[in-house]
């Protein structure tokens, strides 16, 4: 049976698509009547669980949705769920990450504490829904480094490492990632739900 990943960013299908391996993923790409999803919710939970069962409904298929962000703790949390679009303009990483930095520019960097944070959800047609998160906490660099990943990646560094998420494979970024640990979480739940579907 596929799965529908709700999305249309194809770095995080192909992310999604190694971490989920063994289950027959497919995007939005697929389903064009499906319009875009207001992420209206003020929480990752919220917004991932949204996505998922407008897919789902759409679709007539399990769909997967996560939201995800950065959450700065001199920022009180921020960007958070709207790291995708905290310059203003959805998906703009160049100008979220331009303005994230100007806006810690006079923080110390033993103060620059962050984690990314990742709530995903599989929600099916019938209405039935999960959710799981997962976290990787590290510290942000002034200069972006690395050109690997998307989003944030080229100025977060891990807990007990010297590179950046950007400057790392992708498969040992996925190994350690919010994203990966969440979906990690997820994949037992999903082959539960679909056997017993």
């Amino acid at each position: 049976m596929k799965i529908v990943l709700a999305t249309r960013n194809p770095g995080k299908i192909a992310e999604l698509r190694r971490i989920l391996a063994e289950f027959d993923i497919v995007g939005l790409e697929e389903f064009p009547s499906i319009g875009e999803v207001a992420e209206t919710g003020v929480t990752f939970e919220e917004n991932a669980l949204l996505k998922a069962h407008a897919v789902a409904q759409g679709s007539g298929l399990p769909a997967v949705a996560d939201d995800s962000g950065l959450c700065v703790d001199v920022l009180n949390g921020m960007p958070g769920v709207f790291s995708a679009r905290w310059s203003g303009r959805h998906g703009d990483d160049r100008a979220n990450l331009d303005l994230l930095l100007a806006q810690v520019s006079d923080v110390p960097a033993d103060r620059l504490t962050a984690q990314f944070a990742c709530v995903a959800a599989l929600a099916l047609p019938s209405g039935q829904a999960r959710v799981v998160d997962g976290t990787l906490r590290g510290r942000l660099i002034a200069t972006p480094r690395g050109a690997n990943g998307f989003g944030y990646d080229p100025i977060f560094v891990p807990e007990g490492e010297t590179r950046t998420t950007a400057e790392m494979p992708a498969e040992e970024k996925d190994s350690i990632s919010h994203r990966g640990r969440a979906f990690r979480a997820l994949a037992p739940i999903v082959r539960d739900l679909l056997s017993s579907a």
